[in-house]
């Protein structure tokens, strides 16, 4: 009965059933024969006739049974045909239901995941991070994830298949709203092609310059006919350790050497954290002075000729942040290492007439200067912008000077130079008066910072074509782009001594008044702390200088003296700081009633450095809805590569940041972390 209710269809259908039609047309021809043929004739061919239909009939109706017989068993064989071919394909599959369990894997996804038969899990107990926020969305839809698991890679892809059309045409669901749906998995083992990948990327070339920092002086240092043995020394520790990284050295130069090496070998160097930098260092043949290496290297460019331009910009980089440290610049980011020593103050003073030279030209061939520092400016770029002013003015050119708004510790200073009538009323502008300005013959010189985020008004370096850079401060990965003239020299102890020297080649019988000498003067003294932090020879001569122009140092002192509450300010912090890991000083300054409460914390920080076995101090202010942190240090730690990783920079004793959408105690929490951090890289000790 139930074969009989199965029906054939198709071509099969049409096979069986074209006998039967033979026979009918078989019929006709026997009767027309009967009516033209003759009887005889007719008589045969119904006996023909008759015997075909009877072995048709019993064919069709014999075979037919055993025909369908056959095709259930074919199906049959069939369907356990694929069964088994999906279970033993190579490539790894299972099925997951809409809440994402596995009800069904193959022997490849079992032994992928390390699995028995028929185990069902969630798929992402297997894999966390396949969760079903990752499911395919839509019928039909294939997503693709790369997959890490034991070490392997795969391309992970799902397709969503509904199951609301199987449910229409089952006799045991309910159709109805049903919306259920399964999820097909394939793994695709990657792993392979990334090894290859991986080995093709590590063999791509790395361009590298290596400059020696102190060449000449070091030479200096030893003895003549000992000379020659240092530098092939040296050479020697330099060509050793690139050819440990299969690399290739040349030198280009007296202090140069240009190196090319495989990638694989870079990043070894990188895990090392460039230990040519300290080995270098013990190359002493009796010179007083430890040879110091700067590093640039360049990586992942889309050409040989990228990655060379990628290792120039990271030497200049290393060079612009004082030497004795390696640079490595890829498309998307730029990383430092070591910057530990102190920079090497340089004796001449070529590069200060040099620089005066070319900034005179400058001045000379525009009408108009705008000058203007960092935001909340301080006592530094104030007396650099002042020197500026008197530059101009010797070149019979219109200066302004860019400030917004004045800390308490500037408005001495200002005082000097308001409503003076040897200086004009507009010689100190807002910014939008400085926009205004800035079309036509206008040169923008930028005075103690080098980062345009952090300038008085950022805007300003869009609207000028000739921007001149002069800072004293280490160069970061943010630098004002473009600039016609830089003078970035992180060995100077302020801005002020650096427009002191310019101001002395400028030209001949240049005259400083005693207001401009005076602010001059007060920023160097501010920035060394009284000449106890970062003064070398050139400090104590710019201080000479402007002590032959009417620089007083009672005057300057009377200017800084402090108020009562502010000095109370300063002995809470230091009083309330706590000592983290017996070496790292970090307090908190009040801001409440403080006209410039950073100053505070700037003064506290470095009073903080006078307790035994602080090596480091962290002082945090929170004002104006931001975190101020001002580090210090004296020469163990660099505080600057502290500040570096929380997003500011500075020196390597004095340096600070500024956090923004946090507290003063979270900011603490950051900065204790960053401290462990370096400790465990062994950035610090």
């Amino acid at each position: 009965m139930k074969k009989n209710r199965i029906r054939l269809k198709g071509r099969l259908r049409t096979f069986l059933t074209t006998f039967l039609y033979l026979d009918i047309i078989l019929i006709l021809v026997t009767f027309l024969v009967f009516l033209f043929g003759g009887i005889q004739a007719g008589i045969i061919l119904t006996i023909f006739t008759i015997l075909y239909t009877v072995i048709v009939f019993l064919m069709y109706f014999m075979t037919r049974p055993i025909v369908i017989n056959e095709l259930i068993s074919f199906a049959t064989q069939y369907g356990q045909i694929q069964k088994t071919l999906l279970r033993e394909m190579d490539l790894p599959s299972c099925l997951l239901d809409d809440t994402g369990k596995v009800i069904w894997s193959n022997i490849a996804f079992e032994k992928t995941v390390h699995e028995k038969k028929n185990f069902h899990k969630q798929i992402t107990a297997v894999f966390p991070s396949v969760t079903a926020d990752k499911f395919p969305a839509m019928d039909d839809e294939e997503v693709q994830y790369d997959l890490e698991y034991e070490n392997n890679y795969y391309s992970l892809r799902m397709r969503k298949i509904s199951l609301e059309e199987m449910a229409s045409n089952s006799d045991i669901i309910e159709a109805g709203s049903y919306d259920g749906y399964l999820i097909i998995v394939y793994l695709f083992d990657q792993t392979a092609l990334r090894l290859a990948v991986q080995e093709v990327d590590d063999q791509s070339m790395a361009a590298g310059l290596i400059y020696l920092d102190n060449y000449e002086e070091a030479l200096e240092s030893v003895e003549e006919v000992r000379r020659s043995l240092l530098i092939a020394l040296i050479d020697r520790k330099i060509n050793k350790y690139v050819a440990s990284c299969n690399g290739i050295v040349r030198k280009t130069e007296k202090d140069k050497y240009f190196v090319v090496m495989p990638k694989r070998y870079c990043k070894v160097m990188q895990e090392a954290r460039f230990d040519i930098l300290e080995e270098v260092k013990t190359v002493n043949i009796g010179n007083e002075m430890a040879v110091t290496l700067s590093i640039g290297m360049g990586i992942d460019g889309l050409s040989y000729s990228q990655n060379y331009e990628f290792a120039r910009n990271a030497i200049d980089l290393a060079l612009g942040r004082g030497g004795d440290q390696a640079v490595v610049k890829t498309p998307d980011n730029t990383i430092y290492y070591g910057g530990k020593s102190q920079q090497i103050e340089k004796n001449t003073r070529v590069k200060a007439r040099v620089k005066a030279h070319a900034l005179k030209e400058i001045i000379t061939a525009n009408d108009t200067v705008l000058v203007m520092g960092h935001r909340l400016g301080d006592v530094d770029s104030f007396g650099a912008s002042v020197g500026i002013n008197r530059i101009s003015k010797y070149l019979d050119r219109k200066c302004h000077i860019v400030l917004n708004d004045v800390t308490k510790s500037m408005q001495p200073l200002v005082d000097l130079f308001k409503n003076n009538p040897e200086y004009e009323d507009d010689m100190i502008i807002g910014s939008q008066t400085a926009i205004d300005m800035a079309s036509g013959n206008v040169v923008l010189v930028v005075v103690d910072v080098n980062k345009p985020s952090i300038t008085e008004c950022p805007e300003l370096l869009r609207f000028c074509k000739n921007i001149v850079v002069l800072d004293h401060h280490r160069q970061g990965t943010e630098t004002i782009e473009n600039a016609t003239l830089s003078y970035v020299e992180p060995y100077a102890s302020s801005t002020c001594e650096m427009v002191s020297e310019i101001l002395q080649y400028i030209g001949e019988n240049v005259k400083v008044n005693t207001e401009e000498a005076d602010s001059m003067y007060s920023g160097i003294m501010v920035d060394t702390n009284n000449f106890m932090q970062k003064t070398g020879v050139r400090t104590f001569e710019a201080a000479a200088f402007l002590r032959r122009n009417g620089a007083d140092v009672t005057r300057v002192r009377k200017l800084f003296r402090e108020d009562a509450n502010e000095y109370k300010t300063k002995a809470d912090a230091v009083s309330q700081a706590e000592i983290y890991k017996g070496a790292y000083a970090i307090s908190i300054c009040n801001s409440e009633d403080i006209v410039s409460p950073t100053i505070i914390g700037a003064q506290a920080a470095n009073e903080l450095l006078n307790i035994k076995g602080i090596r480091a101090s962290f002082v945090c202010t929170e004002y104006q809805n931001m975190v101020y942190v001002s580090a210090r240090s004296i020469d163990e730690v660099n505080v600057q590569l502290v500040m570096e990783r929380l997003g500011g920079g500075g020196h390597m004793t004095m340096a600070g940041c500024q956090m923004e959408g946090m507290t003063v105690t979270e900011a603490i929490g950051i900065i204790k972390k960053t401290i462990d951090t370096m400790i465990e890289e062994g950035e610090l000790k």
